[in-house]
């Protein structure tokens, strides 16, 4: 599995350098809110994902009162070998490179260092409208699934077209249906792939919520989808009329949902704070494992304020969790010093303890 050595960040929201060595196993972020804890783990996430585990603009995560921000990472990979990832975002360009050579497309990056982060923020997972949740899945698959990923980015490349073409008024019919059709030649295959991924996440989310919860309430994840209805180029003839009014496509993949239920009904209207924040969690272990399947080794495992809204009861069950499992590298952030610490020593007797104050992290 591949494990950050050392990381090195210029100019990336409150931190305006910072050089820091990880040890391979548990890594401990302590410090008050608004410190730059979470600002550290997105950091490790960009590396991963080449963008912010938040849905902001890079322009949005430049230190104030300058210009562009550098994320460097030295990975021990899974051949042995080091290897360095560095970002460069500067006004207007972005820049990833492997090893001092840039890359050809910066998707070609994604899934090479497998990431989960679960944070106060998958809140909108459950609060927001459904662009969230396509996010997390399209986030996770991407990672593991490089035609997935291929087909989605011409998906909606195609998409783009269809609805410019669509806001002239008079739209050619035969320049419609070739993007119609090219259209649905990328929509089966994301389907499909979402389709797969929540059969089998699903029993898993169910499982964890339960060792988290102590049982009680069943949750689940289901699929929903306008294929289910027909076939695109069927739902595209449908609703043309419809979609030269208001000037963009309203059917497809772009507009598929994932719906979460304890005992049947919506969460985000039957379950509390503490049990929506369990489920985030279980949802966020169910990723992991997956990935962990998929790869044959587990992801970097990002913990931001992950105790947060949790019982005494479901902390401990949490704890238990992480302590019992085989995981990788794992950093941790929380405010409470004292609590983090009982947490880690029983996971690990390597790990390494970091106090931030003011973006400035000092190994404790």
């Amino acid at each position: 599995m591949p494990i950050l050595k050392k990381i090195v960040v210029q100019d990336f929201r409150n931190i305006a350098f910072q050089e820091i060595d990880f040890s391979p196993n548990v890594n401990c972020i302590c410090g008050s809110n608004g410190e730059g804890k979470t600002n550290l783990l997105d950091a490790v996430h960009y590396l991963s994902m080449t963008k912010s585990a938040f849905p902001v603009q890079d322009r949005y995560n430049v230190r104030y009162g300058t210009d562009g921000f550098v994320i460097a990472g030295t990975y021990l990979m899974p051949s042995g070998l080091e290897t360095r990832i560095s970002v460069k975002v500067s006004p207007g360009e972005k820049k990833l490179l492997r090893d001092d050579k840039p890359y050809e497309r910066i998707s070609a990056h994604i899934g090479l260092l497998p990431v989960v982060m679960v944070s106060p923020g998958d809140i909108s997972l459950v609060s927001d409208s459904g662009e969230e949740r396509r996010r997390f899945v399209n986030g996770v698959l991407s990672q593991m699934d490089a035609e997935y990923l291929r087909a989605l980015q011409q998906y909606n490349r195609l998409l783009l077209q269809r609805n410019r073409i669509l806001k002239d008024g008079a739209p050619d019919p035969g320049l419609l249906s070739v993007i119609d059709e090219r259209l649905e030649g990328c929509a089966g295959p994301v389907s499909e792939a979402r389709r797969r991924f929540v059969t089998e996440l699903s029993p898993i989310v169910a499982s964890y919520y339960k060792m988290i919860s102590g049982g009680g309430e069943e949750v689940s994840v289901s699929y929903k989808t306008d294929l289910d209805r027909g076939s695109l180029r069927e739902l595209f003839a449908e609703g043309l009329e419809k979609d030269k009014v208001l000037g963009f496509t309203g059917r497809g993949v772009q507009r598929d949902e994932f719906v979460f239920t304890m005992d049947g009904h919506p969460i985000r209207r039957a379950g509390s704070q503490g049990q929506q924040k369990s489920f985030l969690v279980a949802l966020k272990f169910a990723q992991y494992d997956i990935m962990r399947g998929s790869y044959g080794y587990p992801p970097t495992l990002l913990l931001d304020d992950v105790f947060d809204k949790l019982d005494p009861s479901r902390t401990a069950n949490l704890i238990g969790m992480v302590a019992g499992k085989d995981f990788g590298q794992i950093f941790i952030t929380d405010c409470n010093r004292s609590r983090l610490s009982p947490i880690v020593d029983s996971i690990t007797d390597e790990s390494a303890y970091f106090d931030t104050v003011a973006g400035v992290f000092t190994k404790a």
